[in-house]
């Protein structure tokens, strides 16, 4: 739902757009290493660390792999580590009782569960689960098909934009929305990992979201907390990072993902940020009105006055505290004569004066 430069979209009873606190995503991905119980304790450290919600991928490896001779390579523990992709991805996938215990293992623990699949088959395991959203990954962004079949699904989708021309954001959201589906969220995304500051490129949140007329997050590869942060500056609705128990841990996705310290401290920031930006309105906060009257100056007497005295400009300085006139009261002043004798300091109010 649209008002006025306000985009909003209901998420399991939680409302996800321009105006209200970020969502913030604990990407587990293969970070479970194929291990439920591990996968278990990472959702449980996710939601401590201050996450909405965790996601897995219900992918298929022979959906994106047919060539077995393509390798991954990575650094791990500081050696560098190649491997075939297809069993590296074959040893990580989730079974369809899996993805349902994870659901059921989030449900309970009052933790957003969500996926992203790689055909429709998966689309459709995780609409019967009961899932509040699906997320296609930046990958499968030219996957018109699999944007189709999200649309129709009717559930809120997130679609992530890392290696994106304009014109395959453009095709993948016109699709989308040819389902008669407008709950859509983008996610502007740089595929580095990690990603370094200079490629950040965050303004581009604000022209996606003014360009494609919808709420906009950040899957955010980069290292440390600040990126998020700063992202809902930009009006960032959503913020999805890689989330891992220990970066330590075997597999290809752990050196660059969050552990549970920078994850809080990521949390934490974002919402001290969203605090920070406040309101856009010019004017005293309502904590700053008592600072006023102890702060702010009072045209006051530069000397001892003698009833009947009559103001000059001399008569009157300007001192703490704000309760009486402000100095611009200081023409209305001169030339008027005091009702009584004033002391030295005295803060002029309109009841001295004849």
């Amino acid at each position: 739902m649209k008002d006025g430069n306000a985009m909003t979209i209901a998420i399991d009873n939680r409302v996800i757009g321009t105006g209200g606190p970020a969502y913030l995503v604990a990407e587990i991905g293969l970070n479970f290493n194929g291990d439920l119980g591990l996968a278990r304790e990472t959702i449980d450290a996710a939601k401590a660390s201050g996450a909405d919600a965790v996601k897995f991928q219900n992918y298929v490896t022979e959906d994106f792999i047919s060539d077995r001779s393509l390798t991954h390579e990575w650094v791990e523990n500081g050696r560098k580590v190649v491997r075939s992709q297809y069993e590296m991805f074959k040893a990580y996938e989730l079974s369809e009782s899996d993805l349902a215990a994870l659901a059921t293992y989030c449900r309970d623990r009052a933790i957003g569960f969500h996926s992203t699949p790689t055909n429709a088959r998966g689309v459709r395991l995780l609409a019967e689960l009961g899932v509040g959203v699906l997320k296609n990954g930046s990958d499968y962004l030219t996957n018109l098909d699999l944007v189709r079949t999200m649309g129709e699904t009717g559930l809120p989708t997130v679609l992530s934009t890392g290696m994106a021309t304009v014109g395959e954001i453009d095709d993948a959201v016109r699709v989308f929305r040819q389902t008669g589906n407008g709950k859509l969220i983008l996610l502007h995304c740089v595929s580095n990992y990690p990603c370094a500051p200079k490629d950040l490129n965050l303004r581009r949140i604000a022209t996606l979201r003014d360009t494609f007329d919808c709420p906009v997050g950040l899957s955010d590869h980069s290292e440390g907390p600040f990126a998020a942060a700063l992202s809902v500056t930009f009006e960032a609705c959503w913020v999805e990072k890689h989330f891992t128990l220990d970066r330590s841990l075997p597999g290809p996705d752990h050196r660059f993902s969050a552990d549970p310290a920078e994850f809080k401290a990521m949390a934490e920031g974002v919402r001290i940020a969203e605090q920070a930006l406040g309101s856009p309105r010019l004017g005293p906060t309502p904590s700053e009105e008592t600072a006023r009257l102890g702060w702010r100056l009072s045209c006051v007497t530069a000397q001892a006055l003698s009833a009947d005295h009559r103001l000059a400009r001399g008569d009157i300085a300007f001192n703490r505290p704000g309760t009486g006139l402000p100095p611009k009261g200081v023409d209305w002043l001169v030339g008027r004569r005091v009702k009584r004798d004033l002391p030295k300091g005295h803060i002029l109010a309109p009841e001295d004066l004849q």
